[in-house]
């Protein structure tokens, strides 16, 4: 995003103060589109708009007159004042321009900013990435990248190969014994000495001279053959593959609201990973005591509900992994969404699968716990731990790759998301 500062510039102002006045008002706007998160509609959550910042932040420092001090003034249309007298100070203390409001409670006390998508997405989604993305395959078909294919006689000027060209120059000028100037200076000097003692000998080493330099112009120290210019050409460019395994927890103890915020997290993952890769493909699968893959629409709205059976959903995900998404060629990445709530029984089997089948295949593991605002519990006790997050716990000593974060307030989703998929995520995991 590019921000211009449209102000006439005035006195006292320089340009290192205007430019931290640009990068702090940056700063501030990408703290309120990232702020949005939790008070946009899930529909509303993509789409550009304005951002209002206070005004204090961004004030630029300047240079004023202290008070006190005797000063002279010539103040035209004065009627009430002599020479001499005394002006009383100002109620507010501060003479001159007051703070009071607006009778209408508008103000110049925000700056807003009105953001395009595209630029609403850029900040929103700055800093991330996924974590230990590996090369395994290249993409077929995939022309965006170029590389360099040798020289060509001409181009444009901007490809221009300076190296090249001088280098051709000077095994031209080599091959064709073009006189260099020092040549030129050591015979001029020669026919000076000689000129009074051998007059004849001084004048044949001038025609030698006017000769050399005769062969100098007609061989040019530059010439048009000599010149070459860099080439491109399009060239497949190595593509990694990943693709993000959703699950999502949709039983009977995921109230309406534990399911809001596991939506929320799903929809701004959805978002990053079409805005900033091409070539991950989403795999959404839904999970009560039973587990299925399932449409982009469905997994959203489907209102189904049920028991509550974990394993369920990493059998439906290694079923499909073992279909179409070989670990070999794949980048394999899961996201998982939940309210804690396992059945007792399947608390083994879920660890098992976990442990031997889904994190050695796994790039990396998201767990997200969502819960209700009021889970907290009275002040002085621990909150308490589900079987889930005490089951991964355990995991996530041996294995980085896990990573577990809690969230109960919709404000609270895109730090979370954040903290999740940041640059290093899994380095910070290790330490």
């Amino acid at each position: 995003m590019q921000i211009v500062d449209r102000r006439l510039n005035p006195g006292g102002k320089s340009l290192a103060n205007r430019q931290r006045f640009l990068r702090r008002a940056k700063e501030m706007v990408r703290d309120a589109v990232r702020n949005s998160a939790g008070e946009r509609s899930m529909r509303d959550l993509e789409r550009g708009g304005e951002v209002t910042i206070p005004a204090s932040g961004v004030k630029e420092p300047h240079f004023h007159r202290s008070a006190g001090g005797l000063r002279e003034h010539v103040l035209p249309g004065n009627k009430e004042y002599l020479e001499g007298d005394t002006i009383p100070r100002p109620r507010s203390g501060r003479g001159g321009g007051g703070s009071q409001g607006s009778p209408d409670g508008e103000g110049e006390d925000a700056f807003r900013f009105a953001l395009t998508q595209e630029e609403f997405l850029d900040l929103f989604l700055e800093d991330l990435e996924l974590p230990e993305l590996a090369k395994k395959r290249v993409v077929e078909g995939d022309a965006s990248g170029v590389r360099r294919a040798g020289f060509a006689t001409q181009g444009s000027p901007a490809n221009l190969a300076l190296g090249r060209t001088m280098r051709n120059a000077l095994s031209r000028r080599i091959a064709l014994r073009r006189p260099k100037a020092e040549e030129l200076e050591a015979l001029e000097e020669a026919a000076r000495r000689v000129e009074d003692s051998d007059p004849l000998k001084a004048e044949e080493l001038r025609a030698q001279v006017a000769r050399m330099r005769t062969r100098t112009l007609r061989i040019p120290y530059i010439d048009p053959l000599d010149v070459r210019y860099r080439q491109f050409e399009p060239a497949p460019r190595p593509i990694a593959q990943a693709v993000m395994f959703c699950l999502m927890d949709v039983s009977g103890s995921m109230t309406e609201g534990m399911k809001d915020l596991a939506k929320r997290f799903y929809l701004l993952l959805h978002l990053f990973l079409r805005r900033r890769y091409r070539h991950v493909e989403v795999v959404f699968i839904r999970h009560t005591h039973e587990a299925k893959e399932v449409d982009e629409e469905t997994f959203f709205r489907s209102p189904e509900t049920g028991g509550t059976v974990v394993s369920t959903a990493f059998e439906e995900m290694i079923k499909v992994m073992e279909a179409r998404y070989s670990p070999a060629d794949w980048n394999i990445y899961v996201a998982q969404a939940s309210d804690g709530d396992n059945t007792t029984a399947d608390n083994d089997r879920t660890a098992h699968l976990l442990t031997d089948r889904v994190l050695p295949v796994c790039q990396y593991f998201a767990y997200l716990e969502v819960g209700r605002e009021d889970d907290g519990g009275p002040i002085g006790f621990m909150p308490r731990e589900t079987e889930l997050w005490r089951t991964y716990t355990k995991l996530r000593a041996a294995d980085p790759r896990l990573a577990m974060r809690k969230v109960r307030h919709r404000k609270d989703i895109y730090p979370v998301f954040r903290e999740l998929f940041r640059k290093g995520a899994v380095e910070g995991q290790k330490a």
